[in-house]
Order: C-alpha cells, then structure tokens, then sequence
C-alpha cells in the first residue's frame, strides 16, 4: 500500500522492538533511508494497526527522551554559559508565555533558542503530527479518510503525554473541495463509506484545568492535517490569487489576496452531507466563539499549528479570526493569536502579508531550507524580489509573500541526519520536529 509505506520510510528510526530488558533509548535518526534501505531495515506496515504502533512509538520515544535531553543540554549551559538567553530555562511558560507566543515577535529567542520556546515548538509541532497519525490511511477501511479515534480518548489513544499534551478535544474538522486535491482527500473502497464528500481535516482543542496552570492561561488549539503525500499538491492546487472577501468573508481591503486552492478548501461545503454540511471555517469560528464565551474570566490565548498544506490553513483561519474580530471577548481585551506554521508555503500576497501585521497576528514558520513547499507558490514574484519590482507585480495572480518569523533549519548541520536526503524527507514533519529538539546542542 503506497500510504503505509510512505509512512513507514518518515519512521524508519523508530520501528525496530526494544528488548524489554534493556533500557529505553532513541537511535540516532537516519533522515531520507531510500525506500530499498528501509525495506532492509525493517518490514514496512500493511494494516492500520501496524501504522498506529509505529506512530505512537515514535511520540513515545521523543516523550521519554525529553526530559533526558533538556538536563543534558541545561547541564552543557552550566559547564560553559555562552549567553544570557542561557538562563531561559530557569523560567517558567506560565511567567513568560506572551513572550513565547511572539509577544515580541520572538527577538532574541531563536538564535540561539530559547529551551521554553524549543519545547513548545515540539510540543505544538506534535500536535500538528497527531492529524497525521489519527487519520485513516486504510482504502479498504470504511471509515478511511475519518479519524480513528474518539474526541475524548484522541491523545490518550497516541499514547501522548498527558503532562505535555493535557488538552481536551472539542471538535473535529471536516473539509469537502470541488478542486482537485487527490492527496488531500481519501475515500474508501467500500461501497457504503462513511462520507463521500468529505476528510478530517484536525481539530480544536482546549487545555484542562491542570495544563492550564502549567502553562498560564486557557490555550485553544486548532490543529490542521496536511496532505496525505507531501509534495505532489503543489502541482494540484489553483495557485493563482483570489480576494480574500470573494467568499463573502468580512475584508475592508479588496486587495488583500489568498491562494484561491486554500480559500476554496477553508470555505467550500456541501449541504446534503452531515459532516461539511458546514464548511471548515463556520465549524471553526464557532467553536472558537463558544470556547472563548465559556472561560470569560480567564487568561486565553489561541494557537493555530499545522504542517505543510495545514500550515497554509493554519494561517488562513488565524487571519480569518483576527480579521473578523472574533478573538477580542467581552471586555474588548484581544485574545492573543498565535501560529506554529512548520513548512508551510507561501498564503497571500503583499497587502495579505501587510494586513496580518496591523491586525497583530503572530506567525512562526519553522522550516528545512532544503525543502522546496516553502518555497511556492510565488517561485518568481515573491519577497525576495525588490519593493519596487513587487509594487509592479503586486497585480498579476502569482505574486506572493511570505508572512511573520521565519525560523530556517538545515538537516545537512545535524550529525544525526542523512545530508543525501531526498525532497520528501526535507518536508517530513518528524524529521524537522527532530531538528527543533538537537538544535540547543547544534548551537553550543
């Protein structure tokens, strides 16, 4: 089956059995094995079973390695201080959380990093990677294309730590398209299937009582699913601009434009089914509107994380939020929104890119600079070019922008990763995840 071995060779590090009388720990990570050296690694999944078996060892191997990795980079910073961000990992998320949230833009924290802000990023980033491991790859399941398990036993089923991930999930997202996104959209081969019509696309989440005093105030997730297969959307989607108000979505600025594959996804719906009867943005504003109205009183943020194809939607649906006004609640105070955008390519344009940052919408892009999704669409116009060639170019429907921080990571500096990794290995969330959580040590 071409899914499970796609996923097998993202996790070729983690599939070999641990004796169960040795002790616990992780291999070095071989970036981008080619597909003959894996096979003669490891046998490669053919059932769901076998593919949740190996998603949930690859969280648990990171979980259980966390706290070994963070003593041993905070014993590296006691031996030979280097810097006053140094002394970051004597703070608490819950005394500095703004500023982990871009408060500030991040200034002074990515280089070298911030440990609070490097154990967000994973923690967030493995969020985004449970959309990938809940989901139904199975063709011959009835449910393919659904998510495999319950909303109240979600990261309980991923064997995700309850201390990292103590969240609840609310609602999940369904997304239908009348575009051609083959690898997005996944139906089963059995006659009677649960939708025709529609995919899991992620979810919205809040953090519990216990997370949210670890952490410093209520934190409401929205977690979007990438494509099935990383690379190949880019060719599919309608990468030319459209108005962002061309849905009817409250815009006070006509030129504000977004990719028009991405709007159709985030707005389309079809009405005789039960599960887009609404589309993925009404299901997301609503929930966030009754989330925000039941914690009046408390301390809130909103951070919206997703890989790839979900980056994009992460961020449509973050400036969706901030544009409508939706995140300032009764008191006129402003929710603070926040995106964890791991390669993600380029949304809008110029002016999208400009409207997003007097609105105040904080974005984080973490990506390898060997991967070629952040570098579209736009691979001619785009904010590399001059000011004045861009004001020429601001009219044509291919001249895009990247938006927010861009945090770039380059695999071939790791000494545990291949350097000869091919395209889709450089676009792996795993293996960039695993970038996040050495790059402490790749700075000392």
């Amino acid at each position: 089956m071409a899914a499970a071995t796609s996923i097998s060779n993202t996790l070729i590090p983690f599939h070999k059995t641990q004796q169960k009388s040795q002790p616990t720990k992780t291999k070095p990570i071989t970036l981008c094995m080619t597909i003959q050296e894996a096979n003669n690694t490891t046998t490669s999944p053919t059932t769901s079973t076998e593919i949740t078996a190996i998603a949930t060892a690859t969280t648990i191997a990171r979980q259980q390695n966390l706290d070994q990795e963070q003593e041993a980079i905070q014993h590296i910073y006691r031996k030979k201080p280097r810097h006053p961000q140094e002394h970051h990992n004597k703070r608490k998320l819950r005394h500095v959380w703004r500023e982990i949230q871009g408060e500030s833009d991040w200034a002074g924290l990515l280089d070298p990093m911030d440990p609070i802000l490097r154990l967000e990023l994973i923690r967030y980033g493995e969020m985004a990677q449970a959309c990938y491991d809940a989901f139904d790859f199975d063709p011959f399941s009835k449910y393919c294309g659904s998510c495999r398990f319950t909303r109240c036993n979600f990261f309980s089923s991923l064997g995700m730590n309850p201390t990292r991930h103590g969240y609840t999930v609310t609602r999940y997202l369904y997304a239908t398209a009348n575009i051609n996104l083959p690898n997005f959209f996944r139906q089963s081969r059995w006659p009677k299937m649960w939708s025709k019509n529609a995919n899991w696309a992620g979810y919205v989440a809040v953090s519990n009582d216990e997370m949210s005093t670890r952490i410093g105030r209520r934190d409401v997730v929205v977690a979007w699913r990438g494509t099935v297969t990383h690379l190949e959307w880019v060719a599919d989607l309608m990468d030319f601009l459209k108005p962002f108000s061309a849905k009817n979505i409250p815009c006070p600025d006509p030129t504000v434009k977004v990719e028009s594959g991405f709007l159709e996804l985030y707005t389309e719906k079809d009405e005789s089914c039960g599960y887009c009867k609404y589309s993925a943005r009404e299901q997301i504003l609503t929930e966030i509107k009754r989330l925000l109205e039941m914690y009046p009183n408390e301390e809130l943020s909103i951070t919206m994380t997703g890989h790839s194809l979900g980056a994009a939607l992460a961020t449509l649906s973050a400036y969706d939020i901030v544009e409508t006004g939706l995140n300032v609640v009764g008191d006129n105070r402003a929710v603070p929104v926040s995106v964890f955008s791991f390669s993600g390519p380029r949304v809008g344009n110029v002016r999208f890119k400009e409207r997003l940052e007097t609105l105040g919408l904080k974005v984080l892009r973490v990506l390898n600079v060997h991967d070629m999704v952040p570098k579209s669409p736009g691979l001619v116009f785009n904010e590399h070019l001059p000011a004045s060639v861009m004001k020429l170019a601001e009219g044509l429907p291919w001249s895009y922008s990247h938006v927010g921080v861009e945090l770039a990571l380059d695999h071939k500096n790791s000494p545990f990763l291949n350097p000869n990794g091919d395209a889709v290995c450089a676009h792996n969330l795993e293996a960039l995840l695993h970038l996040i959580d050495g790059l402490v040590l790749f700075y000392i």
